[in-house]
């Protein structure tokens, strides 16, 4: 029997095809583009995650025909926060608002000014990712759109509604809406009155490995799949990498150098530290919640860097070495698009500070290494602040093949960094997994166990007074660009 798990990111759609015993045989991709129309907007149609969704499972239909059919049961990872917008018809009324669109920071303040509880409720600060504040600006800047919304999805569960006619969310998910009771995983009426919507407009709820639907024939006749093939409720992308990696315990951990930087730690209770910027949570799996420190910019800042250079950003890493050396003199403030945490600050912008007559490019590059590193920390700093202590961490994501990079944030963290072996052990396999828990009625933490340590990066002690040192200077460095910024 074989398990599909579907990623719906925001520059592409991953897809994987996986047996019961939980090897990956075939994966396959398409891109995604993203409209930014004004400053600080980021916008994607929906339809175009289908048809990138369909692309994906066509390719792994052409290259595995008979494994395709044997197809029981698929899960669903993604993006979080979108605002996707329906009529009654279930057609999108509009572009969705992404999770780093930042137009919305006003109605942020507006919603918590109006509703003082919402922290306590949704154990998060709202942001302008999230996807309250987006149903305020809409009401507010685009009346009729607002007046015609019978459905508000989240980017997944778009691509679900297509696969199975249902309107249906997971609590991982949903926690990122500022609409859900996260403690007690339910939808707050409150919240959504205060946003002028209701319960009916939301999707119904299930857990991560429950499931959500069944495929619908037609789409099931595509791809020969005569089998009823079950839905899973899947998971926010990083509950899902989380699954997929293993992190589902207290104790557990993992760091994501990815577009944007995610330290993330399973916990047995509802935990948040709202003043800090962290984000608490529902997990993928039944009874656990999460914390997530969250930086904006991450791989995307080196992205930035090489595009200025106009060189890949593995030439950049490459040309220094895998040899530590220290912390630069100069020093870069990665916040391109604004922070989350620690600072929750959409207009916040980054900043290169120390520079002189010889530094270069691989100064540079060093520097804005150095910075995602100090944000991570950042991270680290605020998690342990609301009780979660994070002895060690998985390494994942595409920054994580840069070796230095992955030594300098070990030690600028002072914690061991473990890279997994094996292959797919991203969010489309934690898809996968949970589609596998869902039609098998598994528990989830026997299926979604973690890989060998195929390496561990040690900090380096000889470095790690001096990149303390650093990163004091770089903490005090956020006043002045705070006020620049509010200026």
């Amino acid at each position: 029997m074989m398990f599909v798990g579907l990623d719906l990111g925001t520059s592409s759609v991953k897809g994987i095809l996986m047996t019961e015993g939980q090897q990956v045989i075939g994966s396959a991709s398409a891109p995604l583009t993203v409209s930014r129309p004004h400053p600080g907007w980021s916008e994607q149609d929906p339809e175009d995650w289908w048809r990138a969704s369909l692309a994906v499972l066509d390719a792994l239909a052409a290259a595995h025909p008979a494994e395709i059919c044997a197809v029981e049961g698929i899960g669903l990872s993604g993006q979080m926060h979108g605002a996707t917008v329906l009529d009654g018809a279930d057609r999108p009324l509009r572009p969705a608002i992404l999770w780093n669109d930042t137009r919305s920071a006003a109605e942020c303040v507006a919603l918590e000014t109006a509703f003082p509880d919402i922290r306590r409720i949704t154990g998060n600060v709202v942001m302008p990712g999230f996807t309250a504040p987006k149903l305020i600006w809409l009401a507010r800047h685009e009346p009729d759109v607002f007046r015609r919304v019978e459905k508000v999805l989240l980017p997944k569960d778009f691509i679900r509604l297509r696969l199975t006619g249902e309107h249906v969310s997971d609590m991982s998910d949903a926690a990122g809406t500022c609409w859900l009771d996260v403690g007690r995983r339910a939808w707050s009426d409150q919240a959504l009155e205060h946003c002028g919507l209701s319960r009916r407009q939301m999707p119904r709820l299930v857990e991560g490995g429950e499931v959500s639907g069944t495929l619908l024939p037609s789409v099931a006749a595509r791809y020969g799949m005569t089998r009823t093939v079950a839905i899973a409720g899947g998971g926010g992308d990083n509950a899902a990498a989380a699954c997929g990696i293993g992190a589902v315990r207290p104790g557990d951990a993992f760091l994501s150098l990815g577009t944007s930087g995610v330290l993330f730690a399973p916990t047995a209770r509802f935990a948040p530290n709202t003043e800090a910027g962290v984000h608490a949570f529902c997990h993928a799996v039944p009874n656990m919640w999460c914390q997530m420190g969250v930086i904006l910019a991450a791989t995307d800042s080196l992205r930035w860097l090489s595009d200025l250079f106009g060189i890949d950003a593995p030439q950049l890493t490459d040309a220094l070495g895998d040899r530590l050396g220290g912390p630069g003199e100069a020093m870069f403030l990665p916040y391109l698009g604004g922070e989350r945490t620690p600072h929750n600050q959409a207009d916040l912008r980054g900043a290169f500070v120390g520079l002189g007559h010889a530094t270069d490019r691989g100064a540079l590059t060093r520097a804005v290494m150095e910075g995602v590193a100090f944000a991570f920390r950042d991270c680290l700093r605020v998690l342990a602040d609301a009780g979660t202590e994070i002895p060690r961490a998985w390494a994942v994501g595409g920054g994580s093949q840069s070796r230095l990079w992955l030594k300098i944030i070990a030690t600028v963290l002072d914690r061991p960094l473990d890279l997994p072996a094996g292959g797919e052990l991203g969010a489309a396999f934690g898809a996968a997994r949970l589609a596998l828990c869902a039609v098998r009625q598994a528990d989830t933490s026997s299926v979604c166990t973690p890989p060998p340590v195929a390496a561990t990066i040690a900090p380096d002690r000889e470095w790690t007074a001096a990149y303390d040192d650093a990163y004091g200077r770089y903490r005090r460095l956020y006043p002045a660009l705070k006020e620049f910024a509010q200026s």
